[in-house]
């Protein structure tokens, strides 16, 4: 076990290394280049100089705004060595909502990304008077700005370490405020939460029980850093001496993957459901793969808890469906990851399943920003499918009365920024953090949630659904982007789902049809409503009467974070999509259809 206590020992850790690569960063022209620990170092000392210069002390914040790259690094620890406490906003946030952000938090510096980041705040800035100044990553003319770049010009000179800067870094202390997490904000106004050193430190430190880790492992930081899961994940390989490769956008990770070759992968299920379906699809490309694919997964399913058990089925047969089909399958994560890690969001029965099927066994972990956020993670040698696994050695986790889990421990955060009352209502008198999560611990200790306490479906005649549990069966089909089950209050349930258009054209296409490219008429063709019709027919078939789908529409958008239906960690922003919808959702419940 590590034996962190505040986050400048990580840094301090991850900067001691000389020579050693510990950073991967990524050319324009795709080409990748190493930063070693001696480099890491001097770039951090040269940008907390800066923070320094500005006026920045302990306890001032500083806001930062971008993507996944190595200066996103350089600045969070540069604010922490100086006692200054970091706030990751999303890039992709609008200006209003960034606007509120650096006034809630009272940000001093905002460190932002790119051209587009820095006009975003141009557009604010008579809204935003507390902004002293602004850092721009990318190199241009930004007027009004500092340039990252310009501020570390000198920094590589002399790489021999700073005796005052090691003593500064020694001055924080397990109690100060680290930084402020804003939540996404499905529902309602979003909220800081303050999480300390100590807090974080400690997530780290007991996490290391669950996952090992060691200096020849590599991983792909692409989850955006604003997210607390990707954040401790960068810290835990910067805190083992792993190399880490930043990914600045979503689109660069499949050929990142075959480059970098990443022997630990952390993801969302939205990227191991891509994987799923492109592995799918791939398949249909002629009857014979097609069947042979089938045909593996079907062997696979016969060993699939020898693969749960991290061995290799001795099975001639499966050796044969390991080399034609699930091999391939591995080398679209690079051919060498060890490790599979899912969080964020439930991973589902069905995927879980179906991977372990295909030999890659996937890890469900859980937790929340409040809680720093690892609370609970399948162990590689003591795991269950369809669990989050069980909860950390320093958290004490229990149920209430409803179901709800509630935990408390060293990571549980220290209350939501300027929102006292807020923070009352998630403690419980005793102390214990109210995660808002329904679930139930079984009798060897694993952890299972089922849904969101806010988001259960009551039907009218007071039947309970989990719209999760559904929703994860209704995306195991590759036709499927995305899907809101509705029915609150309501007699039935109903679905609005959010197509893959280009899955469902290739579906159509080996059913000798080729869809308009109009994306409405599409959905209108036959072909297509037959499709989805048959999706439909197979989830409600393993459906409890009350939970069968009665209705559902297929809509024209393909639901994402900048269109607004999806948060930055890819979470349904329920309300958001009953407001968009809902002429469509009345016309689903008219008097006619009840």
């Amino acid at each position: 076990m590590l034996d962190l206590r505040t986050l400048n020992d990580l840094f301090l850790r991850a900067a001691s290394k000389g020579d050693t690569t510990v950073v991967l960063t990524q050319a324009a022209d795709h080409s990748w280049h190493p930063i070693s620990s001696a480099q890491l170092y001097a770039r951090v000392l040269a940008f907390a100089k800066a923070l320094e210069s500005w006026g920045i002390k302990k306890g001032d914040r500083v806001a930062l705004i971008s993507e996944n790259r190595w200066e996103w690094a350089v600045t969070d620890f540069a604010a922490l060595a100086i006692g200054a406490v970091g706030v990751p906003l999303f890039p992709t946030l609008t200006a209003e909502q960034t606007t509120y952000m650096l006034n809630d938090s009272g940000a001093r510096i905002v460190v932002v990304s790119s051209k587009d980041q820095y006009e975003k705040l141009a557009s604010i800035q008579n809204k935003t008077p507390g902004i002293e100044r602004v850092v721009v990553m990318d190199v241009g003319e930004f007027p009004g700005a500092e340039s990252f770049s310009s501020l570390l010009a000198d920094a590589e000179k002399d790489l021999a370490r700073d005796a005052a800067f090691d003593a500064k870094l020694a001055e924080a202390k397990p109690e100060d405020l680290a930084t402020i997490v804003y939540t996404s904000g499905t529902t309602g106004e979003p909220k800081g939460v303050m999480l300390t050193h100590n807090n974080i430190a400690q997530n780290i430190n007991y996490t290391v029980e669950f996952i090992d880790f060691n200096p020849s492992d590599s991983c792909i930081s692409f989850l955006p850093l604003s997210h607390i899961t990707a954040r401790i994940l960068d810290y835990e390989m910067y805190a083992n001496g792993c190399v880490l490769a930043y990914v600045s956008r979503l689109d660069r990770l499949p050929p990142a993957m075959q480059t970098v070759k990443p022997t630990i992968l952390v993801a969302v299920p939205r990227v191991f459901e891509r994987i799923r379906h492109s592995a799918e699809t791939k398949s249909l490309a002629s009857p014979v793969k097609a069947k042979i694919f089938a045909w593996a997964i079907g062997e696979g399913k016969k060993h699939r808890e020898t693969v749960l058990a991290g061995k290799t089925p001795a099975s001639p047969l499966w050796k044969l469906a390991n080399k034609l089909v699930f091999s391939k399958i591995k080398d679209a994560f690079g051919g060498r990851v060890r490790l599979y890690i899912s969080g964020g969001a439930p991973l589902g029965l069905d995927n879980a399943n179906w991977f372990a099927a295909a030999n890659i066994r996937i890890l469900e972990g859980y937790g929340l920003t409040e809680t720093s956020p690892v609370i609970g993670l399948n162990h590689p040698t003591y795991n269950r499918i369809g669990s989050i696994g069980k909860a950390l050695t320093n958290i004490v986790v229990r149920f209430a009365d409803d179901g709800e889990l509630e935990v408390k421990g060293p990571s549980v955060f220290q209350g939501y920024w300027n929102k006292p009352e807020a923070t009352k209502e998630v403690f419980t008198e005793d102390g214990f953090f109210k995660t808002g999560d329904i679930g139930h611990c079984d009798d060897d200790g694993f952890i299972f949630i089922t849904d969101r306490k806010k988001e259960l479906i009551k039907l009218s005649a007071g039947k309970f659904i989990a719209p999760s549990f559904v929703e994860g069966k209704l995306k195991a089909s590759n036709l499927v982007g995305n899907v809101a089950l509705l029915g609150d209050k309501r007699k039935f349930v109903s679905a609005l789902i959010s197509p893959n258009f280009a899955n469902l054209a290739l579906a159509a296409k080996q059913q000798g049809t080729e869809l308009p490219s109009d994306r409405k008429a599409a959905l209108e063709s036959p072909t297509a409503q037959s499709l989805y019709k048959a999706v439909i027919a197979d989830v409600n078939s393993t459906l409890a009467p009350f939970e069968k789908i009665k209705k559902y529409r297929v809509v024209v958008d393909e639901w994402t974070p900048e269109s607004g239906e999806l948060t930055p960690s890819m979470k349904l922003k329920r309300r958001v999509i009953n407001d968009k919808y809902k002429d469509v959702i009345n016309d689903i419940y008219s008097v006619d259809a009840e």
